[in-house]
């Protein structure tokens, strides 16, 4: 008995199962998917963030600039290093620290994805001025290319 398995093996990967209902759908669609996000479990001991309160504003701008880029997701690097980009060198001290809170506050960068993605609703504290410049960037009016992040001399 031989069983001919090549159309299952070589049929092109199915994003979601909305896609196996829907066969008229394009396999990019993801007009169905699912996020799935667990909250993080509170049995879990999380570092604090350290305050630098007497942190001279150039210097903390110079290490939001690193940290926007080095995020650990490369959504986030694309995001937020664009935006520190954009906006940071225009920031004043409160919209620094603001700054400061929201990518280093967070324990989940996906939370920052999904917030300023609009995927799901940006919590009080975190629902700032310096979020709102942030969901306008992500939305992209100028139909900018962020491919990849920008130069750190420019």
């Amino acid at each position: 008995m031989s069983l001919d398995v090549s159309a299952w093996i070589f049929m092109p990967w199915k994003r979601t199962v909305s896609n196996f209902q829907d066969p008229q759908l394009p396999l990019t669609s993801t007009l169905n998917d699912v996020i799935v996000d667990y909250e993080d479990p509170d049995y879990l001991p999380l570092p604090e963030y350290p305050a630098r309160p007497n942190e001279p504003l150039d210097i903390r701008k110079q290490r939001l600039i690193y940290q926007s880029r080095k995020r650990g997701m490369l959504e986030n690097d694309l995001l937020l290093s664009t935006f520190a980009a954009k906006h940071l060198k225009d920031f004043s001290a409160e919209q620094t620290a603001l700054y400061d809170q929201l990518i280093n506050g967070v324990t989940n960068d996906w939370d920052i994805y999904y917030w300023a993605t609009d995927v799901k609703p940006t919590p009080k504290e975190y629902d700032t001025e310096i979020m709102k410049l942030l969901k306008e960037h992500v939305k992209n009016a100028e139909r900018i290319s962020r491919l990849r992040q920008p130069d750190l001399n420019t």
